[in-house]
């Protein structure tokens, strides 16, 4: 019989963190415990600034969510929830036009786990509030280790379902879509091991992070021509571009397909695509998310072999 050892609860944070802003803050804005908690909450959070000012006050974190840009307010507290932290919470939000608002805590607190649903229920599907319990384990006399348990967080699923009623048939068949994208090429470990599952909305394109804040992956549908399409979306960089332009040859022949460069005023984008309607029937939309798979693994390896 194999031997086993039991975890143990850390029941006092400060054991470890002695200090929210000087330690907690300063740990969790490191990229691999952010990341930690990107995974635990299903958003791609890349770090802005720590004490980012509100007027005469400061959030503990600003960051954005990568692929969309849409920012994010992380509110740390080292006890249980109070009111204080809470209306924080909330005015460090509308101060920086937050759509993500994270409030970490030791312990939540019955009346502010409800407020958060509360707040969950009543906003539309672009604003979510999460509220996360920060744990610490010991096996035996192992270090501690964190563990980010989401207590209250937005169900964005129903937020969708409200906001459907509103939509035209062709943003309720490309919220569908990817919807369905989201199912099959979710369930695909090699596809998983490469990226993060986002959230579907009612357009035309779908957005994937690839670790860098200079480009990500785009995948889009156009209904109107009946292409699909999967692109290198490189913002604000010229330089970058320029830099894999230089080597436009090499990057066809690694991608083994045909290749348009699109360079705008701000933003690039290196660009393949193919004929594919999603109008055809949700039983063809397989042969679309196969070849989005396939491809945007291609391009994702593409840019880490030529942006060296």
């Amino acid at each position: 019989m194999p031997t086993l050892d039991k975890m143990t609860a850390i029941t006092d944070l400060r054991e470890v963190w002695k200090h929210e802003v000087h330690d907690f803050t300063r740990w969790l804005s490191e990229e691999e415990n952010l990341k930690e908690l990107s995974d635990a909450v299903g958003i791609d959070i890349a770090l802005q600034e720590r004490e980012s000012s509100v007027g005469s006050f400061s959030a503990d974190m600003l960051a954005i969510e990568e692929g969309t840009g849409r920012k994010i307010i992380i509110e740390n507290q080292l006890s249980a929830t109070d009111h204080d932290h809470l209306g924080k919470s909330i005015t460090y939000a509308a101060g920086k036009s937050a759509d993500v608002i994270i409030w970490i805590v030791q312990r939540a607190r019955d009346e502010h786990r409800q407020a958060v649903e509360w707040l969950n229920q009543r906003t539309d599907e672009n604003v979510g509030f999460f509220l996360i319990e920060i744990q610490l384990w010991r096996i035996g006399d192992s270090l501690p280790a964190p563990k980010f348990h989401i207590v209250e967080q937005p169900n964005n699923w129903a937020k969708a379902m409200k906001a459907v009623g509103g939509l035209t048939e062709t943003k309720k068949l490309q919220l569908e879509f990817w919807q369905a994208f989201n199912d099959y090429a979710f369930s695909n470990p090699t596809f998983t091991s490469h990226f993060s599952q986002r959230k579907p909305q009612a357009q035309h394109w779908y957005d994937m992070s690839v670790g860098n804040s200079d480009y990500r992956i785009s995948l889009t549908v156009n209904t109107q021509k009946n292409r699909l399409g999967a692109e290198l979306y490189i913002s604000g960089n010229k330089e970058l571009f320029a830099k894999f332009a230089s080597q436009k040859d090499a990057i066809s022949s690694f991608l083994d397909m045909s290749v348009e460069w699109r360079e705008g005023k701000k933003d690039c984008r290196i660009l393949t695509s193919k004929d594919g309607s999603i109008k055809d029937g949700a039983d063809k939309w397989v042969i679309a998310f196969d070849w989005f798979m396939e491809t945007a693994i291609k391009i994702k390896k593409m840019a880490k072999t030529f942006d060296v």
